[in-house]
């Protein structure tokens, strides 16, 4: 079926946990989700035949937001930092809400799928800010397209270093997002090209306690692609949705007297 006629065949539609759990196993991240707030699913609107029709092909998480991030006080002039920690705390949790799954069914990527559940859900939350901590974010910057604005921090040496050593090897960014696929390249890889990247690697894990002495394979592969990017992509949206918003300084728009609330409501 045509690309145009899938995506314009499925529509987004509130979902749960057990929608998640049809995905989860495609995730780049490992362990547990954590409560959530609202959940959300790309479904055939029943006009495609077969069993795609009661298919989960796309499902986005939203969850409560970590009380501190270097780069979201970054993004917003340290609007939520300097209060007290329940102060803090408050603030978050009224007014930002994080995006922490993403997934979309290996068969349907490269659609604009991803992009398009947070595009369409984000105007659904009822709060000024949306957030995500996108560790791929430099390999799939669906965030961004999908009109969120990103900030980055400086990734360290060694990691900047393996990332140019897979690359001499034949692996690009692209296909970092890819354990499996990075393993196979690892296992075909002529023995010059194998003691190469070996040297980087353990370079890039003499930092990592008792990971650098884990053993080649999958499990350190993927251990390693988690991990490439120290510092995470901070990705920020704010709801034009909320008229009676103020501008800072830098022009970002953040509720008037919110910080004086949440002040009040944690005495």
């Amino acid at each position: 079926m045509p690309r145009c006629c899938v995506y314009e065949r499925l529509r987004i539609v509130p979902g749960c946990l057990e929608d998640y759990e049809q995905l989860a196993r495609y995730h780049y991240r490992d362990g547990p989700l954590g409560p959530c707030t609202a959940v959300f699913v790309l479904k055939s609107d029943g006009t495609i035949p077969g069993l795609l029709c009661k298919r989960v092909v796309g499902v986005i998480v939203y969850s409560a937001a970590t009380p501190s991030l270097e780069l979201r006080n970054v993004a917003t002039d340290n609007f939520f930092a300097g209060l007290d920690r329940g102060a803090q705390l408050a603030l978050v949790n009224k007014n930002i809400r994080r995006i922490s799954r993403v997934i979309i069914e290996p068969r349907f990527q490269g659609l604009g799928l991803a992009s398009r559940l947070v595009r369409e859900t984000m105007p659904r939350l009822d709060v000024p800010v949306i957030e995500a901590v996108a560790v791929m974010g430099l390999v799939n910057p669906f965030f961004e397209k999908a009109g969120m604005k990103a900030y980055r921090g400086k990734p360290p040496i060694a990691h900047v270093q393996l990332v140019e050593a897979l690359s001499v090897c034949g692996i690009e960014n692209a296909e970092l997002i890819d354990a499996r696929e990075v393993q196979r390249k690892l296992n075909g890889l002529a023995e010059p090209h194998v003691e190469f990247l070996e040297r980087h690697i353990q370079h890039f894990l003499k930092n990592h306690g008792r990971r650098r002495n884990m053993p080649a394979g999958l499990e350190r592969t993927r251990y390693i692609l988690t991990r490439l990017t120290a510092r995470p992509t901070y990705c920020i949206w704010f709801n034009p949705n909320f008229d009676a918003l103020r501008r800072t300084p830098a022009g970002r728009c953040l509720i008037p007297d919110a910080r004086r609330e949440a002040r009040k409501e944690d005495c």
